[in-house]
C-alpha cells in the first residue's frame, strides 16, 4: 500500500510539472511577439506596451524578484515585476520560454544596482568588484508572466 501511495504521489507531481506557471496578473499568450518585433516597435519610441515571448537566461536566486531574458546576439534584458508585486521561482527556470506582458523601455542602471543584481545572481566578489560602469539597456516591467513547461 505504501508503494502504491508513493507512485500515485509521483504521478501527481509529474502531471503538475507539465502545466504552465502563471505569476502576477493572469495573462494569455494571444498577441505575444518575439524579440525581432519588439525591436521594430522600438524604432520610433523609447518605450512600448507589449506582450513578449523570450527564453529565460536567469532568475534572482534570493527572492525571484527579477529575471533576465534572451534578446539574441548575446544580449539580454532585465525583467522586473510591477510594484514588486510577485516573484518567480528561484531555480530551474533557465532555458524555459516565458511570455510576459507589460512595459519595455530604455533604462540606465547604476553601478550600485548592477552590483546588487550580480550579488542576487550569485556572482563572486571578484566579478562584482569588476562592475565599474553604469549601463543603458533595454528593460521590462512585467504585470504578468507565463513560464511555459
Amino acid at each position: 500500500m505504501r508503494i502504491f501511495s508513493i507512485l500515485i504521489g509521483l504521478l501527481f507531481l509529474m502531471s503538475c510539472a507539465e502545466e504552465d506557471m502563471f505569476f502576477g496578473e493572469k495573462i494569455d499568450e494571444s498577441g505575444a511577439v518575439g524579440v525581432e518585433e519588439l525591436y521594430v516597435k522600438l524604432e520610433t519610441t523609447d518605450s512600448v506596451q507589449v506582450k513578449l515571448t523570450s527564453t529565460i537566461n536567469a532568475t534572482c536566486t534570493k527572492k525571484g524578484c527579477w529575471m533576465t531574458v534572451d534578446l539574441g546576439d548575446e544580449n539580454e534584458m532585465m525583467v522586473r515585476f510591477k510594484d514588486y508585486g510577485f516573484f518567480v521561482p528561484l531555480e530551474g527556470m533557465e532555458g524555459k520560454t516565458a511570455v510576459f506582458e507589460g512595459f519595455a523601455f530604455t533604462d540606465s542602471i547604476s553601478v550600485e544596482e548592477l552590483r546588487h543584481y550580480a550579488e542576487d545572481a550569485g556572482e563572486d566578489s571578484t566579478a562584482i568588484a569588476a562592475i565599474t560602469e553604469a549601463e543603458v539597456n533595454l528593460a521590462f516591467e512585467a504585470s504578468g508572466v507565463i513560464i511555459k513547461n
